[in-house]
C-alpha cells in the first residue's frame, strides 16, 4: 500500500526565509511521487511515531543537509493531486535555516534544482501545496504574494 494512494497521506513542509525576504524552493524531480518539475517549499512524509515538526527538520537535514529553526505553524491543508491521483494532509511550518547552514541538493534523484526567489519572481510551475502555503502566507503577515 502506497501513502498518498491508497490511503491518506501526511506530509510536513517548511517555508524558509532568508535576511533579504526571499523563498528558498527545490524544483521536483522526474523521479518523484507527484506534481514532478514543479517548484516547491520541501518537505515530506511524516513517520509512525514522529511529530510533523521533527518530520520537516528531518527532511531539510536528509534533502539539503541544513538544521532548520521553526519559527511558526501554519493549519494543515488538504494537498489534493488529482493528476497524480494523490490525497495527502499538509502542515507547513514558516522557518529559517540555523545561523551557517547552507542548503545543498542531498538527494539528486529526488531534486533537480534549488534556489532562493523574491515572492514577485517565483519560478514556474509551483506545486498545489506551495501555492496553498503562499495564500496562507500572504493571509498571515500581509506579503505582497
Amino acid at each position: 500500500m502506497q501513502k498518498g494512494v491508497d490511503y491518506i497521506g501526511v506530509a510536513a513542509g517548511a517555508m524558509v526565509f532568508n535576511d533579504s525576504g526571499e523563498l528558498f524552493l527545490s524544483k521536483r524531480s522526474q523521479n518523484c511521487k507527484n506534481e514532478r518539475g514543479h517548484w516547491e517549499t520541501p518537505g515530506g512524509s511524516v513517520e509512525l511515531g514522529e511529530t510533523q515538526a521533527k518530520a520537516v527538520q528531518r527532511e531539510m537535514m536528509e534533502e539539503y543537509g541544513a538544521e532548520i529553526e521553526i519559527l511558526e505553524q501554519f493549519p494543515a491543508a488538504d494537498h489534493l493531486i488529482p493528476a497524480d491521483g494523490q490525497h495527502w494532509v499538509a502542515t507547513t511550518f514558516l522557518a529559517r535555516f540555523k545561523p551557517g547552514q547552507v542548503p545543498k541538493i542531498m538527494e539528486p534523484e529526488k531534486c533537480d534544482a534549488i534556489g532562493w526567489f523574491p515572492l514577485d519572481k517565483l519560478p514556474t510551475p509551483l506545486s498545489l501545496i506551495t501555492q496553498t502555503d503562499l495564500k496562507e502566507y500572504k493571509r498571515r503577515k500581509g506579503a505582497a504574494v
